[in-house]
Protein backbone atom coordinates (compact mmCIF):
# COMPACT_ATOMS: atom_id res chain seq x y z
CA UNK A 1 0.00 0.00 0.00
CA UNK A 2 2.84 2.54 1.10
CA UNK A 3 4.71 1.54 -2.21
CA UNK A 4 1.53 2.25 -4.67
CA UNK A 5 0.55 5.41 -2.86
CA UNK A 6 4.50 6.55 -3.24
CA UNK A 7 4.38 5.48 -6.73
CA UNK A 8 0.81 7.39 -7.20
CA UNK A 9 1.73 10.64 -5.97
CA UNK A 10 5.51 10.10 -8.34
CA UNK A 11 2.95 10.15 -11.20
CA UNK A 12 0.53 12.92 -10.00
CA UNK A 13 3.80 15.19 -9.82
CA UNK A 14 4.86 14.46 -13.19
CA UNK A 15 1.33 15.50 -14.63
CA UNK A 16 1.46 18.58 -12.35
CA UNK A 17 4.68 19.73 -13.65
CA UNK A 18 3.67 18.96 -17.09
CA UNK A 19 0.76 21.06 -16.75
CA UNK A 20 2.99 23.99 -15.55
CA UNK A 21 5.53 23.16 -18.74
CA UNK A 22 2.50 23.45 -20.38
CA UNK A 23 1.25 27.15 -19.12
CA UNK A 24 4.82 28.38 -19.24
CA UNK A 25 5.31 27.39 -23.04
CA UNK A 26 1.71 29.25 -23.82
CA UNK A 27 3.18 32.24 -21.90
CA UNK A 28 6.37 32.79 -24.09
CA UNK A 29 4.23 32.18 -27.09
CA UNK A 30 5.95 28.39 -27.72
CA UNK A 31 3.97 26.14 -29.51
CA UNK A 32 3.65 21.69 -28.50
CA UNK A 33 1.63 20.25 -30.82
CA UNK A 34 -1.36 18.31 -29.33
CA UNK A 35 0.08 14.60 -29.19
CA UNK A 36 -3.86 13.68 -29.51
CA UNK A 37 -4.90 15.39 -32.51
CA UNK A 38 -6.90 13.84 -35.22
CA UNK A 39 -5.33 15.37 -37.72
CA UNK A 40 -2.16 13.40 -37.45
CA UNK A 41 -2.25 10.37 -40.27
CA UNK A 42 -1.50 8.18 -37.20
CA UNK A 43 -3.58 9.96 -34.78
CA UNK A 44 -5.46 6.75 -33.79
CA UNK A 45 -2.53 4.99 -33.04
CA UNK A 46 -2.26 7.71 -29.74
CA UNK A 47 -6.16 8.12 -28.87
CA UNK A 48 -7.29 4.03 -28.81
CA UNK A 49 -7.58 2.53 -25.50
CA UNK A 50 -7.68 -1.14 -27.42
CA UNK A 51 -5.35 -3.56 -27.81
CA UNK A 52 -3.88 -2.72 -24.53
CA UNK A 53 -5.44 -3.03 -21.13
CA UNK A 54 -4.48 0.19 -19.89
CA UNK A 55 -6.10 3.47 -21.34
CA UNK A 56 -5.42 5.95 -23.61
CA UNK A 57 -3.51 8.69 -21.90
CA UNK A 58 -5.27 10.75 -24.99
CA UNK A 59 -9.12 11.55 -24.40
CA UNK A 60 -11.20 11.44 -27.85
CA UNK A 61 -10.69 14.46 -30.05
CA UNK A 62 -13.83 17.31 -29.48
CA UNK A 63 -16.83 16.29 -31.63
CA UNK A 64 -15.37 13.40 -33.10
CA UNK A 65 -16.66 9.57 -32.15
CA UNK A 66 -13.93 6.64 -31.40
CA UNK A 67 -15.09 3.36 -31.90
CA UNK A 68 -13.57 0.06 -30.50
CA UNK A 69 -14.54 -3.35 -31.36
CA UNK A 70 -12.71 -6.50 -30.93
CA UNK A 71 -13.21 -10.66 -30.31
CA UNK A 72 -10.97 -12.55 -27.93
CA UNK A 73 -10.55 -16.40 -27.49
CA UNK A 74 -8.85 -17.70 -24.50
CA UNK A 75 -7.51 -20.82 -23.10
CA UNK A 76 -9.09 -21.25 -19.71
CA UNK A 77 -7.37 -21.94 -16.63
CA UNK A 78 -7.91 -24.79 -14.22
CA UNK A 79 -8.17 -28.49 -14.01
CA UNK A 80 -9.41 -29.63 -17.84
CA UNK A 81 -8.55 -26.21 -18.92
CA UNK A 82 -11.27 -25.68 -21.75
CA UNK A 83 -11.94 -22.21 -24.12
CA UNK A 84 -13.79 -18.83 -23.73
CA UNK A 85 -14.39 -16.21 -26.25
CA UNK A 86 -15.12 -13.18 -26.19
CA UNK A 87 -16.56 -10.53 -28.48
CA UNK A 88 -17.41 -7.61 -29.42
CA UNK A 89 -15.52 -6.00 -26.43
CA UNK A 90 -16.83 -2.36 -28.02
CA UNK A 91 -16.10 0.90 -26.64
CA UNK A 92 -17.77 4.27 -27.82
CA UNK A 93 -15.80 7.27 -26.70
CA UNK A 94 -17.44 11.17 -27.91
CA UNK A 95 -14.77 14.20 -27.57
CA UNK A 96 -16.09 16.69 -25.02
CA UNK A 97 -14.90 20.66 -24.29
CA UNK A 98 -12.01 21.39 -22.17
CA UNK A 99 -10.20 18.04 -22.76
CA UNK A 100 -12.88 15.75 -21.74
CA UNK A 101 -14.80 12.57 -23.11
CA UNK A 102 -17.72 10.60 -22.35
CA UNK A 103 -17.33 6.87 -23.07
CA UNK A 104 -19.82 3.50 -23.22
CA UNK A 105 -18.74 0.04 -22.99
CA UNK A 106 -22.16 -2.25 -23.74
CA UNK A 107 -21.95 -5.22 -22.19
CA UNK A 108 -19.87 -8.42 -24.26
CA UNK A 109 -21.14 -11.76 -25.07
CA UNK A 110 -18.84 -14.21 -23.45
CA UNK A 111 -19.21 -17.92 -24.13
CA UNK A 112 -17.24 -20.27 -21.91
CA UNK A 113 -16.01 -24.29 -22.39
CA UNK A 114 -14.24 -25.55 -19.26
CA UNK A 115 -13.62 -28.12 -16.33
CA UNK A 116 -13.78 -31.53 -16.31
CA UNK A 117 -16.08 -32.60 -16.99
CA UNK A 118 -16.76 -29.53 -19.69
CA UNK A 119 -19.49 -27.51 -18.69
CA UNK A 120 -20.28 -24.66 -21.15
CA UNK A 121 -21.48 -21.47 -19.91
CA UNK A 122 -22.51 -18.26 -22.01
CA UNK A 123 -24.04 -14.67 -21.17
CA UNK A 124 -23.61 -11.24 -21.41
CA UNK A 125 -21.19 -9.62 -19.01
CA UNK A 126 -22.07 -5.65 -17.26
CA UNK A 127 -22.27 -2.15 -18.90
CA UNK A 128 -19.97 0.64 -18.03
CA UNK A 129 -19.95 4.00 -18.27
CA UNK A 130 -16.81 6.59 -17.69
CA UNK A 131 -16.09 10.26 -18.20
CA UNK A 132 -11.58 11.04 -18.77
CA UNK A 133 -10.12 14.47 -18.44
CA UNK A 134 -6.34 15.26 -20.17
CA UNK A 135 -4.56 17.40 -17.36
CA UNK A 136 -2.28 18.78 -19.63
CA UNK A 137 0.72 17.88 -22.09
CA UNK A 138 4.02 19.01 -23.13
CA UNK A 139 6.61 18.04 -26.20
CA UNK A 140 7.25 14.49 -24.02
CA UNK A 141 4.74 14.15 -21.00
CA UNK A 142 0.46 13.75 -21.14
CA UNK A 143 -1.21 13.24 -18.37
CA UNK A 144 -4.75 12.85 -17.90
CA UNK A 145 -7.78 10.73 -15.17
CA UNK A 146 -10.82 9.07 -15.81
CA UNK A 147 -13.64 7.40 -13.88
CA UNK A 148 -15.72 4.66 -14.54
CA UNK A 149 -19.07 3.13 -13.31
CA UNK A 150 -20.10 -0.31 -13.74
CA UNK A 151 -23.71 -0.35 -13.84
CA UNK A 152 -25.47 -3.92 -11.52
CA UNK A 153 -26.33 -5.77 -15.40
CA UNK A 154 -25.34 -8.71 -17.28
CA UNK A 155 -25.93 -12.21 -16.30
CA UNK A 156 -25.19 -14.34 -13.05
CA UNK A 157 -22.04 -15.82 -14.68
CA UNK A 158 -20.76 -12.60 -16.17
CA UNK A 159 -21.89 -9.90 -14.96
CA UNK A 160 -22.41 -7.56 -12.10
CA UNK A 161 -24.43 -7.97 -8.86
CA UNK A 162 -24.31 -4.61 -7.95
CA UNK A 163 -22.41 -1.08 -8.68
CA UNK A 164 -18.98 -1.01 -9.29
CA UNK A 165 -16.43 1.74 -9.80
CA UNK A 166 -13.21 2.72 -10.78
CA UNK A 167 -10.54 5.47 -11.00
CA UNK A 168 -7.51 5.40 -12.98
CA UNK A 169 -4.46 7.64 -13.45
CA UNK A 170 -2.47 7.90 -17.04
CA UNK A 171 0.71 9.03 -18.43
CA UNK A 172 2.57 8.74 -20.84
CA UNK A 173 6.56 9.50 -21.95
CA UNK A 174 7.46 10.45 -25.40
CA UNK A 175 10.96 8.40 -25.23
CA UNK A 176 12.20 8.95 -28.88
CA UNK A 177 10.46 9.99 -32.35
CA UNK A 178 9.33 5.90 -31.78
CA UNK A 179 9.61 5.14 -29.10
CA UNK A 180 6.62 5.68 -25.94
CA UNK A 181 6.04 4.46 -22.44
CA UNK A 182 2.92 4.23 -20.06
CA UNK A 183 2.12 3.88 -17.10
CA UNK A 184 -1.63 3.35 -15.74
CA UNK A 185 -2.48 3.38 -11.83
CA UNK A 186 -6.34 3.51 -10.37
CA UNK A 187 -8.03 1.65 -7.90
CA UNK A 188 -11.82 0.04 -8.46
CA UNK A 189 -14.49 -1.81 -6.08
CA UNK A 190 -16.68 -4.70 -7.85
CA UNK A 191 -19.40 -7.01 -7.10
CA UNK A 192 -19.14 -10.08 -8.96
CA UNK A 193 -22.58 -11.94 -9.47
CA UNK A 194 -20.82 -15.57 -10.57
CA UNK A 195 -20.77 -17.64 -7.86
CA UNK A 196 -17.16 -19.24 -10.02
CA UNK A 197 -15.65 -15.90 -9.28
CA UNK A 198 -16.69 -15.55 -5.67
CA UNK A 199 -19.74 -14.27 -5.69
CA UNK A 200 -19.40 -10.87 -3.18
CA UNK A 201 -17.67 -7.07 -3.69
CA UNK A 202 -13.80 -6.65 -3.71
CA UNK A 203 -11.39 -3.84 -4.05
CA UNK A 204 -8.06 -3.92 -5.68
CA UNK A 205 -5.19 -1.54 -6.95
CA UNK A 206 -4.43 -1.73 -10.84
CA UNK A 207 -0.87 -1.18 -11.84
CA UNK A 208 0.03 -1.38 -16.11
CA UNK A 209 2.66 -0.27 -17.97
CA UNK A 210 2.91 -0.10 -21.49
CA UNK A 211 5.88 0.01 -24.48
CA UNK A 212 5.41 1.34 -28.04
CA UNK A 213 7.45 1.07 -31.01
CA UNK A 214 6.59 2.64 -34.03
CA UNK A 215 9.03 1.48 -36.68
CA UNK A 216 7.65 3.27 -40.15
CA UNK A 217 4.65 5.73 -40.04
CA UNK A 218 0.96 3.80 -39.49
CA UNK A 219 2.86 0.77 -37.78
CA UNK A 220 2.99 0.33 -34.28
CA UNK A 221 4.00 -2.51 -31.81
CA UNK A 222 3.13 -2.92 -27.80
CA UNK A 223 4.11 -4.92 -25.07
CA UNK A 224 1.97 -4.54 -21.89
CA UNK A 225 2.67 -5.93 -18.13
CA UNK A 226 -1.18 -5.26 -16.30
CA UNK A 227 -2.01 -6.59 -12.56
CA UNK A 228 -4.26 -6.37 -10.15
CA UNK A 229 -3.59 -6.41 -6.22
CA UNK A 230 -6.84 -8.63 -5.98
CA UNK A 231 -8.26 -10.79 -8.83
CA UNK A 232 -11.64 -11.60 -6.56
CA UNK A 233 -13.32 -11.80 -3.15
CA UNK A 234 -10.82 -13.86 -0.87
CA UNK A 235 -8.41 -14.19 -3.99
CA UNK A 236 -4.79 -12.26 -4.33
CA UNK A 237 -2.92 -10.89 -7.04
CA UNK A 238 -2.16 -11.32 -10.37
CA UNK A 239 -0.42 -10.29 -13.20
CA UNK A 240 -0.24 -10.87 -16.77
CA UNK A 241 1.72 -9.94 -20.05
CA UNK A 242 0.24 -9.11 -23.54
CA UNK A 243 1.53 -7.97 -26.96
CA UNK A 244 0.65 -6.96 -30.38
CA UNK A 245 1.16 -4.80 -33.59
CA UNK A 246 -1.73 -2.02 -34.77
CA UNK A 247 -1.82 -0.45 -38.54
CA UNK A 248 -3.27 2.26 -39.42
CA UNK A 249 -4.98 1.18 -42.85
CA UNK A 250 -6.47 4.33 -43.11
CA UNK A 251 -6.38 7.75 -41.00
CA UNK A 252 -10.32 6.49 -39.58
CA UNK A 253 -9.89 3.26 -39.47
CA UNK A 254 -6.85 1.25 -37.09
CA UNK A 255 -6.72 -2.99 -36.90
CA UNK A 256 -5.25 -4.99 -34.82
CA UNK A 257 -3.65 -8.15 -33.64
CA UNK A 258 -2.46 -9.14 -30.21
CA UNK A 259 -1.29 -11.85 -27.56
CA UNK A 260 -1.69 -12.15 -24.50
CA UNK A 261 -0.08 -14.93 -21.46
CA UNK A 262 -0.73 -15.28 -17.84
CA UNK A 263 2.13 -14.74 -15.42
CA UNK A 264 1.04 -15.13 -11.90
CA UNK A 265 -2.35 -15.29 -9.95
CA UNK A 266 -5.96 -15.40 -11.32
CA UNK A 267 -6.41 -12.62 -13.12
CA UNK A 268 -8.80 -13.32 -16.18
CA UNK A 269 -8.84 -16.32 -15.89
CA UNK A 270 -6.59 -17.47 -18.61
CA UNK A 271 -3.41 -18.91 -19.44
CA UNK A 272 -3.10 -17.53 -22.72
CA UNK A 273 -4.78 -15.82 -25.67
CA UNK A 274 -5.40 -14.27 -29.04
CA UNK A 275 -7.03 -10.98 -30.09
CA UNK A 276 -8.14 -8.81 -32.75
CA UNK A 277 -9.89 -5.99 -33.43
CA UNK A 278 -10.21 -2.48 -34.65
CA UNK A 279 -10.85 1.19 -34.49
CA UNK A 280 -12.85 3.58 -36.00
CA UNK A 281 -12.58 7.36 -35.62
CA UNK A 282 -15.51 9.75 -37.30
Amino acid sequence: MKRFLMVFFCMASLVLMARQKKAFAAGTSAVVPDPCAASSPSALLAILDRPTVSDSACVAPLGFFVVEMGYQHARAQGQGGGWADNYPEAEIRYGLPGGNEFKVLPSNYNSQRAGMPEVASSGLGATSIGFKHELGYTKKWLGSVEAILTMPSGNDAFGSDGLGAAFNGMVSYTLTDQIALGAELGINTQKTASALAGCGRFTSFTTNATATWDPVDRLQFYGEVFGQTKTGPGQGAGYDFDGGVQYIVAHWLEVDLSEGVRLSGGLGGFTHYTGAGLGLLF
